[in-house]
């Protein structure tokens, strides 16, 4: 089954991060919904990708939606054993299968829709909470609403020593490394606070993280 296109319109938002295993299952859930979608890149899942969901589970909730076939399921007993609380959303084989090949890149944004929205009824229903797809659990704090020019003014970009310096910010915060683009987008996506951030600048001072001139 192809993937349809899908109107922007009538894409749903969805609070939680979805987790998927590829690229192209990425594009294929951001026809589908509205929402922050972290890649795994493939079985292999990293110590660094388990600590970015683990806050990601803890501040907005996850949606682990792999392929529905083996190793996808061990992807997801995986991560389920690794993280907290996550929400598991399942597509039927036959709604994401194309010339044999079976993933969630195939499904249509109406199959991946209803598969996430199942499984966010299911966790709110367990909770206890009433119907719809807004924050299932979290504490619920907003974020720094960081920029690039954040990243500047701490010499986390545009300096000899940026690399090595947001690879430290970023143990510390719990997000992992990237680059400064994409670093700026992490911490708005997995609700970094101003005082998470201050204190992470003040503990890579402290280790030896000065800036570079």
């Amino acid at each position: 089954m192809s993937a349809g296109n899908g109107s922007v319109d009538e894409r749903i938002k969805i609070h939680e991060i979805v987790v998927v295993e590829g690229l192209h299952d990425r594009q294929a859930v951001e026809r589908a919904v509205v929402a922050d979608v972290f890649v795994l890149g493939g079985d292999r899942t990293g110590h660094r990708i388990i600590s970015e969901l683990k806050r990601a589970a803890k501040v907005r909730g996850v949606v682990v939606l792999t392929d529905p076939d083996g190793p996808g399921e061990r992807i997801r007993r995986r991560l389920d054993q690794a993280i907290a609380h996550c929400c598991h959303a399942y597509l039927a084989k036959s709604d994401a299968i194309m010339g044999g090949r079976v993933g969630v890149e195939f499904a249509t944004p109406t199959a991946i829709k209803d598969a996430i929205r199942k499984a966010l009824e299911r966790e709110r229903r367990a909770a206890g909470q009433v119907e719809g797809l807004g924050p299932s659990r979290g504490p619920g704090f907003a974020g720094g609403d960081f920029s690039t020019e954040d990243l500047l003014l701490a010499g986390l970009m545009g300096t000899p020593e940026a690399t090595k310096r947001r690879e430290m910010v970023g143990e510390r915060l719990g997000i992992g490394y990237a680059n400064a683009k994409s670093f700026v987008k992490k911490m708005n996506a997995l609700c970094v606070t101003r005082g998470e951030w201050e204190e992470a600048l003040k503990s890579m001072a402290h280790e030896g993280g000065g800036q570079g001139e």
